[in-house]
């Protein structure tokens, strides 16, 4: 099932570009309180006609709420490479948080804002929590995962070397990043451990490997971060980008206002974003 929260409160199932309102059809109020649930629906949620079209409805971040966004960095094996400073291979994973208002839905703008020109792309797949815990081991991992969703981590790159470990402000920009379109929740027919990530540019390949490629997966990252906090309902977890971001070419391509960024995970969808300049 394709899980979306649109136009302010509802939630809906897209099944074939048409969707089906949950919130009218099961008094769903929210996609947090349904993966908490254990996603009960009547028979009914899903039959007869579909109440919209996609193209007719707006959408939210999949969990506008989230409690937690934690975001993994230099994941896939060939990054650490990527930064040409002769370190070891990570024994463990990078971690740093976002905040939701970083990221804009799918299909609505991400800013370059007036304070620097180097907004840059990270596509990247995203582990949403359904089932929470603390210290969850490896085997049970993907059991606590509800689904996944798609990211473009967006970065301001100047502001990531602000200070020595200051990453934050650089990630966290109003509206520097996207989410969505929507939660995958059906994963039976997808191996997790090799399954395909790409980024587009204009219609230009920028990104492209496999969870294969990843130092951490799925299952280690999961066990890592809840060991020393408890994973809740709702919380994402971005997994980590590939090379070939814009800073790693020379000289860096930054976006701009007029560029549109894809981010397509198998199995999952895409998710794309126009570049704009931030209003202010």
């Amino acid at each position: 099932m394709r899980l979306i929260t649109f136009n302010e409160t509802r939630v809906g199932a897209v099944v074939d570009d048409r969707v089906y309102d949950l919130t009218a059809r099961a008094g769903v109020a929210s996609v947090k309180r349904f993966l908490a649930e254990g996603n009960p629906l009547p028979d009914s949620a899903l039959a007869g006609d579909a109440d919209f079209g996609l193209d007719q409805v707006m959408l939210r971040l999949p969990i506008p709420d989230p409690t937690r966004i934690y975001c993994i960095g230099v994941n896939y094996t060939n990054r650490n490479a990527e930064y040409a400073d002769g370190s070891d291979a990570p024994k463990y994973p990078s971690v740093f948080v976002r905040n939701p208002l970083s990221f804009s839905p799918h299909g609505q703008a991400v800013y370059v804002p007036p304070e620097s020109g180097q907004l840059d792309y990270e596509g990247e797949i995203v582990l949403v929590i359904g089932k929470g815990g603390r210290r969850i081991s490896q085997t049970d991992a993907m059991d606590h995962v509800a689904g996944l969703t798609i990211m473009n981590e967006g970065t301001i790159r100047d502001w990531v070397r602000h200070g020595k470990f200051n990453v934050t402000p650089g990630k966290n920009w109003d509206r520097s990043g996207g989410l969505g379109p929507w939660i995958e929740t059906d994963l039976s027919g997808l191996d997790v451990t090799d399954m395909t990530v790409e980024t587009r540019v204009n219609g230009e390949v920028r990104q492209s490997d496999t969870t294969a490629s990843m130092a951490f997966p799925f299952a280690r990252i999961v066990e890592y971060l809840s060991t020393f906090g408890t994973l809740e309902t709702g919380d994402l977890i971005a997994t980590g980008t590939p090379t070939g971001a814009g800073a790693r070419f020379d000289p860096p391509i930054w976006l701009k206002a007029g560029d549109v960024v894809e981010v397509t995970v198998e199995g999952v969808g895409t998710l794309k974003n126009p570049v704009e300049n931030e209003p202010f």
